[in-house]
């Protein structure tokens, strides 16, 4: 492909300027122009394929552009195309003298001809870059990943726009389907209590803005989940407290006040709802710092929080447990089925003993957005495929299912969806749900029954 002559293509601002603006905001902070972005977005695939990374990944070393750590991780994927591939996840996060950088060590390194490619898509798009000075929306309403990484060990993953595969541009409008009185006289006995007016005390804590040095993104979309489980919750008659945009000291405490409500005892359950970004056992505070889920879990066992003593405790997390995009496998020919794994029973003699005796930690039963590791998805206009998947499944079996069951099914609805974003790690990545439990009877939650 010709160059374009040095009068076509488009002025980048001055180094003079850049480098000022280096001095007062940190790389990932201000961020990447929207037209480079774009312009980096469209080239993707070519650039993929040709990147020659040896001398290219010294040159932006030297530059500032990547650490030493974000080098090693480049390195440490498997073939140049993956290598290439977190390159491109990488840039858009590391400021805004990042593409021009990236330009000039494609000069320096002979690759001129992906430079040249890259300036004629940029002189095609309809804004021409003005001073980065950080004055344009940085919050860009698609990032699809809860997992944010920081800046030492960056999440290399960019924030492409997911196109949904499914139809509808925002939340749904909620409604659960009554329990029968039949359904109700036939399953009472066997599970749980249920009976209260409310149902019970329900804590939905939604953390969309942060602001510590983690370089955690705004979790666009994170606002429809919070609608959603705080109408959801309601329908099923539970009284909804919520808490926005908490620090990681913030959240343990009110948690903990929360656990200690004496309204839990004229209640027959309770639930907790926790949306943030996150990694493997914890979640983050918007002071980038984490609590710890065994701790949430702590506040409400037995021993701490008597007033839930054989009552089931519902938590649920919208959080990232890792930061592996889960591409998925293609599916062979033919069945195959798994056994299910048995459960095995200790008995313990209660000889001796002057009252009953609890495990200190019992009757919960804790949903997670995806497994251990991974990332979990969002869609910026209808929430996380998650809540999304969990307000589906209990406005319509709420009133004939158990909540194991549901969170079974919800597990189902995940398995099936899938992203689409082409030419980014997301095109076709998948997700998987699952659930951890304690509960020892059905957990039915009766909608509508008994009658009041």
């Amino acid at each position: 492909m010709a160059a374009p002559s040095a009068a076509s293509r488009p002025a980048l601002p001055p180094r003079g300027l850049m480098a000022a603006d280096r001095g007062r905001r940190m790389p990932g902070v201000c961020g990447m122009h929207p037209d480079h972005q774009e312009a980096l977005k469209r080239n993707r695939v070519v650039l993929a394929k040709q990147l020659l990374l040896s001398e290219l990944l010294e040159h932006l070393l030297e530059k500032d552009i990547i650490t030493l750590e974000m080098r090693e991780l480049i390195q440490a994927r498997v073939g140049s195309f993956h290598q290439n591939v977190e390159l491109l996840n990488l840039l858009p996060k590391r400021g805004p003298r990042a593409f021009e950088a990236f330009c000039a060590a494609l000069r320096e390194t002979k690759q001129a001809h992906l430079e040249d490619l890259l300036l004629t898509t940029l002189s095609g798009l309809q804004h021409v870059p003005p001073p980065l000075s950080c004055d344009y929306d940085l919050h860009l309403p698609f990032p699809v990943s809860e997992s944010c990484r920081p800046l030492k060990q960056p999440r290399l993953s960019a924030d492409p726009m997911e196109h949904s595969l499914d139809s509808g541009d925002g939340p749904p409008c909620l409604q659960v389907k009554p329990c029968t009185p039949e359904f109700y006289q036939r399953h009472r006995q066997m599970a749980y209590r249920m009976q209260a007016r409310t149902r019970g005390l329900a804590l939905v804590l939604s953390n969309v803005r942060f602001t510590g040095e983690k370089d955690l993104e705004f979790r666009s979309g994170g606002d429809v989940d919070h609608s959603t489980l705080v109408t959801l919750f309601k329908l099923l008659g539970y009284d909804v407290r919520v808490l926005h945009d908490q620090t990681a000291q913030e959240m343990q405490e009110k948690l903990h006040s929360f656990a200690q409500l004496p309204a839990h005892r004229l209640t027959d359950s309770c639930i907790v709802a926790l949306l943030s970004h996150g990694v493997e056992g914890a979640i983050y505070g918007v002071d980038g710092k984490l609590l710890q889920l065994q701790e949430v879990f702590r506040l409400f066992d037995n021993a701490n929080c008597p007033s839930l003593q054989n009552k089931p405790k519902m938590f649920f997390v919208q959080a990232c447990r890792g930061d592996e995009t889960d591409r998925g496998v293609d599916q062979q020919d033919g069945k195959s089925q798994a056994g299910s794994p048995g459960c095995e029973e200790s008995d313990a003699s209660t000889e001796g003993l002057l009252k009953t005796r609890l495990p200190t930690r019992s009757d919960m039963i804790c949903g997670y957005a995806c497994l251990r590791g991974t990332a979990a998805m969002r869609n910026t206009k209808r929430g996380s495929w998650y809540i999304e998947a969990l307000a589906r499944v209990f406005c319509e079996r709420a009133c004939d299912m158990h909540v194991a069951d549901m969170l079974v099914e919800v597990n189902a609805l995940i398995k099936e969806r899938e992203g689409y974003a082409p030419g980014t790690e997301f095109h076709r990545c998948k997700e998987m749900s699952e659930y951890c439990s304690t509960l020892c009877r059905h957990l039915h939650l009766f909608p509508g029954q008994p009658p009041t």
